[in-house]
């Protein structure tokens, strides 16, 4: 009876044994990316508009987006929050400006106070530590991003620059209110104006999402995304950028630059990269003409 002891203890350290090596084996080996992995996204600053021309001579319209001491604040998890996600922040700020709660907030995670601090929600695989820097490189030439940012503001203005109305008659006997919205109402019934009319008003800064736009060149020295295509917002706005939510998988980027660099882009890999990384287009010259 004490041999069948002896034996069934030293069976379930082996087991024990086993399954712990199996738990460090599987921590100690880095994530992977699959189809239904969700990375966090970043915070970037908009400094402006300009143009590049890819390998056929094309002009193409890009927006320039610069990191500026970007951040990983704090580690949102399923258990304590309901949900997972991380707290970005982005471009450091002086602490004599800084609340004593958000102090508190900064000094906890080991970071120094930041300007902006957005949650990306991510897949539990996408779960970075508490101060780990993103760099431009967390995105690849070529792949799909979403840019989010208020709109620029307009202020009070009438309802053909709002909503695109057409305006009234040009002549014909019309005077002075030529821009005018026209009639609001109906008869005695209803005998009231419904909600959410498109009148006068206040116009631009909400916030908005432009999606699915193409990463054309990445700069390491300087941490600049260029984005083809306008994004929301004035300059030194910030800017949400993330993996493009409509392209998932084999679409979110070309085959040659998948997987994407998960959960982001490590600090050795950027050091050995050259400075510039150019998206090809790709295809046929569009000036050569067609028999």
């Amino acid at each position: 009876m004490a041999s069948l002891l002896s034996s069934v203890r030293a069976g379930l350290r082996t087991g024990l044994n086993a399954e712990c090596r199996s738990f460090v084996t599987a921590a100690t080996q880095p994530a992977t990316w699959t189809h239904k992995s969700l990375r966090t996204g970043v915070i970037a600053r908009k400094k402006g508009m300009t143009a590049m021309w890819d390998e056929w001579g094309v002009r193409i319209p890009v927006t320039v987006l610069q990191l500026e001491q970007c951040q990983v604040v704090q580690v949102l998890n399923e258990e304590t929050h309901g949900y997972t996600a991380l707290q970005i922040g982005s471009t450091d700020r002086t602490p004599k400006n800084v609340t004593q709660p958000m102090m508190g907030h900064f000094n906890k995670a080991g970071v120094e106070p930041k300007r902006k601090l957005f949650e990306f929600e991510v897949t539990p695989d996408a779960v970075l530590p508490v101060g780990t820097e993103l760099v431009a490189s967390h995105f690849v030439p070529g792949q799909f991003v979403d840019c989010s940012a208020p709109t620029m503001g307009k202020g009070f203005q009438g309802a053909m620059k709002r909503h695109g109305f057409g305006g009234q008659p040009a002549t014909h006997g019309t005077s002075l209110t030529h821009r005018s919205l026209g009639s609001t109402g109906q008869r005695k019934d209803p005998g009231k104006v419904f909600k959410g009319k498109k009148m006068a008003g206040r116009m631009g800064g909400n916030q908005a999402t432009v999606q699915s736009l193409k990463v054309m060149k990445i700069d390491n020295d300087l941490n600049l995304i260029y984005v083809k295509g306008a994004v929301p917002g004035v300059d030194e706005q910030f800017v949400k950028v993330r993996d493009a939510i409509k392209k998932r998988g084999d679409k979110i980027a070309p085959a040659d630059v998948l997987p994407l660099p998960f959960p982001t882009i490590q600090p050795e890999a950027v050091k050995a990269m050259p400075r510039e990384l150019v998206a090809k287009t790709g295809g046929a010259d569009p000036y050569v003409m067609k028999e």
